[in-house]
Parts: structure tokens; sequence; C-alpha cells
């Protein structure tokens, strides 16, 4: 993508598997656009977030979540789920975390080769991802696999009845839970917040549904390959890891820096619903608009040496990856201390296993993932 910023950073592609898009590349243009929601839509009347029609992915189903609406509805609906990730919450989840890390880092196998992704990185999120909803301890392995079924382009077009078993699945499951709290008293857990709450208690089934598996793939895909980032990066560039060893204060700019690194989410999608002008080309109301996140946080206009990993990049948190303006993920601070906590224990036992074998990738131009890290302690 360095060429399309240099050469042609607003680029029309007329034809693509999932139709005629325009492709965004560079950081400002990205935040100009989202800063315009009114112009710009994510609703899922129009197409949705991603360069695969809502209507396509989810096969004529109506599912829909929060960051599929435009504000205001948007608005109201995100305040309801905003409550559970305040500072506050967030340091309350902080030791759950760290005991949980600190648990499953020291019981790695030794001396035997092991999946990193498998062991450290889903195994870390699916257990935050349990607590948040207080979903049930033993089926918790259930929300990683709704997850990886909602992101699969694979799944999209070539498994699309086994897909949508699991999305049934997720439903049947999500609606049990539903009916057992709302007839609980409110409880700290996400589920019940939402189910109790004004803007968000009224909800349909499909908008229910629309927003657990929003909650569920944010609260999965950036955390998860951002800890994988981890290995990659420090593979990669091990200066890096000594710069953590030797000071421990780089934790939080360096959690920073490998989730702009990896650039979990590839891109998201807008559709201009009214015909504008932007930097001088026109875009008709209908058309599909890329902005490749990917593309932003490598963008040299902001990065500096964009592709190389620097845990003291003095602007890390510029980077894209949790969004801009309204949209910007709502658990972003979450996700940001659950890399740091991993960083913190890993330095803490100078751990930093041996990459073995190669790093195999996620086929994917929604999520920026990594299914395969071998390595060995």
């Amino acid at each position: 993508m360095q060429r399309l910023r240099a050469e042609a950073p607003i680029h029309y592609c007329n034809d693509s598997p999932y139709g005629p898009f325009w492709s965004i590349t560079k950081h400002r243009d990205i935040i100009e656009i989202e800063a315009v929601p009114a112009t710009y839509s994510s609703d899922s009347a129009n197409g949705g977030i991603s360069i695969i029609d809502s209507n396509q992915a989810l096969e004529g189903s109506t599912m829909e979540s929060f960051i599929s609406m435009d504000p205001p509805r948007h608005t109201a609906k995100r305040r309801t789920v905003a409550p559970a990730f305040t500072p506050s919450e967030i340091e309350r989840l902080s030791t759950s975390i760290g005991e949980r890390t600190s648990d499953l880092l020291d019981n790695l196998p030794r001396g035997q080769g092991f999946n990193w992704v498998e062991r450290v990185s889903v195994a870390l999120t699916r257990d935050m991802l349990a607590i948040l909803f207080d979903y049930p301890w033993e089926e918790r392995d259930n929300l990683i696999k709704w997850s990886d079924a909602i992101t699969s382009f694979e799944m999209i077009e070539n498994q699309p009845q086994e897909r949508m078993a699991m999305i049934f699945e997720m439903a049947t499951t999500f609606h049990k839970l539903w009916d057992q709290r709302s007839k609980a008293e409110p409880a700290p857990d996400l589920l019940s917040m939402m189910i109790h709450s004004d803007a968000l208690g009224h909800m349909d089934a499909q908008e229910f549904l629309g927003n657990m598996a929003l909650l569920i793939v944010g609260g999965n895909d950036t955390t998860r390959n951002s800890m994988s980032a981890i290995i990659a990066g420090f593979s990669q560039f091990p200066g890096e890891w000594q710069k953590l060893l030797d000071n421990e204060s780089l934790i939080p700019n360096a959690a920073s820096e490998l989730i702009r690194w990896q650039s979990p989410v590839a891109h998201m999608r807008r559709t201009v619903v009214e015909d504008t002008e932007f930097r001088g080309h026109k875009f008709k109301a209908g058309d599909k608009v890329i902005l490749w996140y990917v593309s932003a946080n490598r963008d040299e206009a902001v990065f500096k040496n964009g592709d190389q990993l620097l845990i003291d990049r003095e602007n890390a948190r510029r980077h894209l990856s949790f969004g801009y303006g309204v949209h910007r993920c709502v658990g972003a601070r979450l996700a940001e201390l659950q890399v740091q906590i991993l960083l913190s224990e890993m330095r803490a036992r100078k751990l930093m296993p041996e990459l073995i074998g190669p790093i195999r990738r996620a086929e994917n131009s929604f999520i920026s993932g990594i299914t395969e890290l071998p390595v060995r302690l």
C-alpha cells in the first residue's frame, strides 16, 4: 500500500470480488472522512462496515449492532455500553487479568514447541471475554469459535451454511442468557448492563445478537492479534525487546506501538449518502469507501520508518487501529491494558520464546490476523 499512498491515495477500484470501491490509504484522509458520519455512513442499511456488504455477509439476516448505526441512534446505544470500559472498571478488571496472565505464562511448556496464538493470545482473550460477559466458564471456547466464524471471509464464501449454523448457535445461547438475566437483578457484567439499560433494554432479537457479535469480535481480534504481534514483532526487531528489558517505563508505549504495527483491523468501510467532493474526487451517493487502517498506520507522513517496530516511538498513540471519531473502539482501554499486562509479565520473567517456524497469517482483508506462531521456550 506504500505505492498507493505515494501515487494514488484516493483510488477508485472499478472491479473487485466485492464490487467497485474507493480506496483511502493516507492517515489524514481517513481522519477527515471519519469525522463526517453524516456524509459517510456506517449504517447496515447502507452496507455496513466491511468491504463485504452486510446483507452478503449474513445472507439476508438483519443482525445489527451500534457500530453499524449512524448518530443519533449510535450515540445513545454506545453510551450504554461505555460504562463497562471506564477507567475505574478497567482498574477493577486489572487484578484478574494479571493473575490469569501470570498463571498462564508460568504453566507454558518448556523445551517443546507450541503455538503461541492458541496457548497465549487466544486463551487470554477468551478468558477476558468470559469474565466481561460472566459467560459460563466451561463453555468459554465458544466465544472464540463464534468470533472466528463471524469474521471469516473464507467461511462466508466457501462454507456459508456451516458459518450460519455457528451464528445460529450463538444466537440461541445468548438469547437463553438474555432471558435468564432479564429476570434477575442487574449485575456488573456487560450482558446484564445491556439488558437492564434504557437505551438497549428494548432491543429486538436481531439487534441484541448484533451487539453481542460486535463485542465478541471487538474483544477478540484486536487484543488477540496484538498479543501475537509481541512475538512476531520482537522476533523481527530483537533490539526493541532489549529496550523493554532495560526500561520498564516503556511498557504502555510499547503496547500502543505493537497495536499500530500489527493493525488488527485492516479496514473499515463507509458509504457515501449524498454526492460530495473529496480532494478533487467526486464521490456519488451509494459509493463504497474503504478506509485502510493498515495503510494509515504505516503512513510515512505521520510515522517515520512506519514499517519498523519502535517501542519508544513518540507518536505511537496516533495509530488508527481503534478507529477515529464517534466510532472509536469503546473497549480500547481494555485492549491496551491486556497487552500491557502481558508485556509486563513477560518482562518480569525475561520470557521471550524462540520462533521456530514460519508465521501463518489469516487470509482476510478485514482482520489482520495471525493464526500460527510456532515457538519454544
